[in-house]
């Protein structure tokens, strides 16, 4: 009998799955569909201070071994996510849950967190610095080791609970981040966040995304997300959670190896709503086929 329980900051999962955030809704969407208690846990959608709309549309683009979207952060704010989608939530999912939080200044990331703190269901942060800075020029918090560095720090003030920072791929020196990321009070690091592509429609010869850029997930970007994981796993001494590309038992264990405590799936539940439950069913087979008796034996063992 394989185990495929792991442990992300103290708290147990069940086995290392987690649908990352903007591919799951908050959760009681899929429950309609499976019962979602089988996850490790999941990250809900990215939750700002104030109600977003999005960016205009159209904001998906489908591109080979892969997807575009510019979906912008759509969300009712914190206040709403706090009185309407956490008691829809709790009524479904008997297990912590995994806050994704974002943020256009170093107040928002703050504020949100505190106002989200005091909920119990609430089991980790993870907050997503791939934002526009609206005070640093609109340049992402998470391009400068500076910027991340001071909304880690002052989220950390905030929060006792468990703090991940999600980081973006769209960077020279990811490495130099999640350390600064670490040494302001980051509890684990959350990688990688989607690339920067774009797609152009042949008969109109302008991009397909209104926005005319937006983030690339899916199977293309996962020797990118490999890489990444691998390199800041042996620079930080805090747990990572992997993700980008994963769509396998496979993937999972290969993510694993590069260093990542836990695994997101992301662009695979957009194209198969089943996709986390069917790699957790097969994770105990692919398992024993590896010859892997305990699964958190394996985190960094391609090191």
């Amino acid at each position: 009998m394989v185990n495929t329980k792991v442990k992300l900051s103290g708290i147990e999962l069940d086995n290392p799955i987690i649908p990352a955030s903007g591919t799951f809704g908050f959760g009681y969407e899929f429950a309609e569909i499976y019962d979602i208690n089988c996850l490790g846990t999941f990250s809900f959608k990215g939750t700002t201070k104030d109600p977003r709309f999005g960016n205009p549309t159209p904001r998906i683009a489908e591109c080979d071994a892969g997807m575009i979207n510019a979906v912008g952060l759509q969300n009712p704010g914190v206040e709403k996510v706090i009185s309407e989608e956490l008691p829809k939530l709790k009524a479904c999912f008997n297990k912590p849950v995994m806050a994704n939080v974002s943020g256009f200044s170093v107040e928002d990331y703050a504020y949100t967190v505190e106002m989200l703190d005091s909920q119990e269901q609430i089991g980790w942060f993870e907050v997503n610095v791939s934002c526009p800075n609206v005070h640093g020029g609109g340049m992402s918090f998470g391009t400068s080791a500076e910027a991340a560095a001071e909304v880690t720090s002052s989220v950390r003030k905030v929060t006792k609970k468990p703090l991940y920072i999600k980081l973006s791929p769209n960077v020279t020196n990811i490495v130099e981040i999640a350390k600064a990321c670490e040494e302001s009070g980051a509890d684990g690091i959350s990688m990688i966040n989607t690339m920067l592509g774009m797609r152009i429609d042949l008969k109109t010869r302008k991009p397909v995304i209104a926005n005319k850029m937006g983030g690339f997930s899916g199977p293309a970007i996962k020797p990118v997300a490999l890489r990444m994981v691998y390199q800041v796993y042996e620079a930080v001494k805090v747990p990572i959670i992997g993700m980008g590309g994963i769509a396998t038992a496979e993937d999972v264990i290969e993510m694993m190896l590069a260093g990542a405590t836990a695994v997101e799936i992301g662009a695979q539940n957009l194209v198969d709503p089943f996709a986390c439950k069917d790699i957790i069913d097969n994770l105990p087979k692919v398992m024993e086929k590896y010859k892997i008796d305990n699964l958190s034996s394996i985190i960094g063992g391609a090191h």
